[in-house]
């Protein structure tokens, strides 16, 4: 998703955008690839985007690309759980943005197909959206976009520390006090996602045990997913939705009327 908050229209002209892929395993030799095509087009900066930011193969992605002089940030799921790998991101000179309600998915045989990952991660995807957690995220890169823009290269660029709380994913974000309380729940709940799933996937050995617990999980990121859908319904009852789309030349305008200009 992040390509697309950066130009939802597809018709800015300040900047250009590529991306490459590992696919699904993250496996070292892919992420070569994927380094290599990166090396060859000489990007300003990279954003390096995966689950669990500090495996081997995320890790070796940005080290390489940041010995090509190539600065990056990391648009990953909770690792601050892992204390050593996250205090040394920190200590790092990467950019990295935590998104604590990107919760581990229900990965088990018996429960997970191809339409369940869908659903969860239709369901997810708003959670992330609606809450305020994409919006903050897109607003982080575009800062870093108009660093470039305004001739700061390589380590000039101030890149983005942040953990994408509930309390920073919400902030801003509604008018109404009821709004604001529904979608934080709903980031709330999608946060312990992530300890249920690894209760069920790595914690509990016996099949008749662990369906009902990933199946459970996946029902939270649901209900987190329809408190989502309550606070924008609530914000559309007072025509109070916020709208930040970006104009042709990057700058980024507002409105919440529905039926008015943004400016």
């Amino acid at each position: 998703m992040g390509e697309l908050l950066l130009d939802e229209r597809a018709d800015r002209e300040d900047m250009i955008t590529f991306m490459a892929t590992s696919g699904t395993k993250l496996q070292p030799e892919d992420i070569e690839r994927v380094v290599s095509n990166m090396k060859a087009w000489g990007p300003d900066f990279c954003i390096v985007v995966s689950p669990n930011g500090v495996l081997p193969g995320p890790t070796q992605a940005r080290e390489d690309l940041a010995a090509a002089g190539i600065p990056c940030i990391v648009i990953t799921d909770d690792v601050t759980t892992k204390k050593e790998q996250f205090e040394a991101l920190k200590a790092s000179n990467f950019g990295y943005i935590i998104m604590k309600a990107d919760a581990m998915i229900g990965a088990r045989r018996e429960f997970l197909d191809p339409i369940e990952m869908a659903d969860y991660n239709g369901n997810l995807v708003k959670v992330l959206a609606l809450t305020g957690a994409f919006r903050k995220m897109q607003m982080e890169l575009d800062k870093v976009i108009d660093q470039v823009k305004a001739g700061k290269k390589g380590a000039d660029l101030a890149l983005p520390k942040v953990v994408m709380t509930s309390d920073k994913a919400v902030d801003g974000e509604f008018s109404n006090p009821y709004a604001l309380a529904k979608a934080r729940a709903a980031y709330e709940i999608a946060q312990s996602v992530a300890g249920v799933n690894v209760k069920g996937c790595f914690m509990t050995k016996e099949w008749e045990k662990y369906i009902p617990i990933v199946s459970s999980a996946h029902e939270m990121m649901r209900q987190a997913m329809l408190l989502c859908e309550e606070a924008r319904a609530l914000e559309k009852g007072v025509d109070g939705v916020i709208r930040k789309p970006h104009k042709k030349t990057g700058e980024i305008v507002s409105k919440t009327a529905l039926i008015s200009k943004p400016e």
